[in-house]
């Protein structure tokens, strides 16, 4: 049994806040320089080089790449053959994010209750997703998330007699109506299967993985045609028109109910973070 005090999950979810907030994946910048080179139309090409000049002075000065510092969502692995000694594993999670966010100078966006609004001024509580995994190590990825994003994302039951045609129909359809409300060039998470909580879950874990395609070519192919059919939409980049509406399509399938098809549609601008340690 390997022992992991809470002190060191607290300096790393802290850690974790800030890196993520100030520095954005590797695969995504890549992915929005390469936009700049295909990006036709004048307008969006000037926005995209914008951004990218955003990113680079956000990582230089050291301060946040967007001010909406988002939700914190948190994705624990823990080893099975670990023990946590000190505070225990969700109490020592958001005091990793309060001090992230108070001592990062990150904007608290989080508040107590839905309807009365009473901010908690430190971003906390998190949102957690834990599993256990095989082994002594834990794992931790932080995935601040924007509202504009958010709120443009959906899921529908639908039924096992839909095709493939009617899920990249209901995506696309998605990226449409938000249009430019979660600041594209958008990446786009879906899930498919499992059931109405655990394929919005499938979703989000879709914008946490990098931007080269799923390992199974059946849905690899299937995120190559939805990515081209949303940049012939036209929304382009911030929504002034282009090409360049969407950076990656991520598809996420797990199984489910012989009668049931969920698909779920996360949106994520074109910051969507992440950041990971393992202890």
């Amino acid at each position: 049994m390997r022992i992991i005090h809470s002190d060191d999950i607290v300096m790393s979810v802290k850690e974790l806040c800030i890196q993520a907030n100030r520095i954005l994946p590797e695969d995504l910048k890549t992915c929005l320089r390469h936009a700049c080179q295909q990006e036709v139309s004048p307008l969006g090409k000037e926005v995209l080089g914008d951004i990218v000049r955003n990113y680079e002075t956000a990582e230089k000065l050291s301060v946040p790449v967007c001010q909406d510092t988002g939700m914190a969502v948190v994705f624990v692995q823990l080893g099975q053959e670990v023990s946590i000694q000190g505070q225990d594993l969700v109490s020592a999670i958001n005091e990793g994010v309060r001090q992230g966010y108070t001592q990062g100078l990150l904007r608290c966006s989080v508040v107590r209750d839905p309807l009365r609004r009473e901010n908690t001024n430190d971003n906390t509580p998190a949102v957690i997703h834990m599993t256990m995994t095989p082994g002594d190590k834990l794992s931790l990825t932080v995935a601040p998330k924007g509202a504009g994003s958010e709120n443009m994302s959906s899921i529908k039951m639908m039924t096992p007699a839909c095709t493939e045609r009617d899920i990249i129909d209901y995506v696309v359809q998605a990226v449409e109506t938000a249009g430019s409300n979660p600041c594209p060039p958008v990446v786009v998470g879906v899930g498919i299967g499992g059931n109405f909580e655990g394929c919005a879950l499938l979703a989000k874990k879709a914008l946490c993985r990098e931007l080269s395609g799923s390992q199974d070519s059946f849905y690899r192919e299937m995120e190559k045609k939805i990515l081209e059919e949303i940049n012939r939409t036209g929304i382009g980049p911030q929504g002034f028109g282009g090409k360049v509406t969407a950076l990656a399509v991520n598809i996420e399938a797990g199984p489910t109910h012989i009668a049931s098809l969920p698909v779920a549609v996360n949106m994520g601008c074109h910051v969507t973070r992440h950041a990971t340690r393992v202890i």
